[in-house]
């Protein structure tokens, strides 16, 4: 299977835009995690994902060499969504909302993105054969909120449709 250069790693930067809706009594848990990217998967038929540690223990350890410039930068394994936010407290269903919002821009006859659209971090939500999941989240010392999940196996195969 051949990925594309970048097709791996797609991220969010929301910052301000209003295109967030912030859950007061959401947590950050795994289950939290989890949930939100099930519900996603399910609207699909999409069987759901199981939390791994070691795929967590990855995020955490990637979340956490962030904390210093909170930069948008790809990780090197597994396949990855990156979310970064400042003005409130962001959660992983924030996280996950922002990423899924991409839906009405994936096209899944031509399994393309609308001209100009981000789509990608959406597709890597419903992948199919992403099973494993694992998420971390930090506040950087700037302030903003740093979200990343990643997934295993990788999705957004060049030639493959996520479901």
């Amino acid at each position: 299977m051949e990925h594309s250069p970048g097709v791996l790693v797609w991220f969010s930067l929301l910052l301000g835009l209003g295109m967030l809706i912030h859950g007061a009594h959401a947590q950050n848990s795994p289950q939290d995690f989890l949930a939100a990217h099930n519900a996603a998967r399910a609207e699909v038929g999409v069987g759901p994902m199981a939390w791994d540690d070691t795929v967590a223990a990855y995020a955490q350890n990637y979340a956490n060499q962030r904390i210093g410039d909170c930069n948008l930068v790809p990780s090197d394994k597994y396949g990855q969504n990156i979310f970064k936010a400042g003005g409130q407290d962001y959660t992983a269903v924030d996280a996950v909302k922002a990423w899924v919002s991409e839906k009405s821009d994936y096209d899944y006859n031509t399994n393309t993105c609308a001209n100009g659209k981000m789509c990608l971090n959406y597709t890597q939500v419903v992948w199919r054969n992403s099973v494993r999941l694992g998420c971390a989240r930090v506040k950087c010392n700037s302030g903003e909120i740093f979200i990343t999940c990643n997934y295993d196996p990788a999705g957004n195969v060049v030639g493959e449709r996520p479901y």
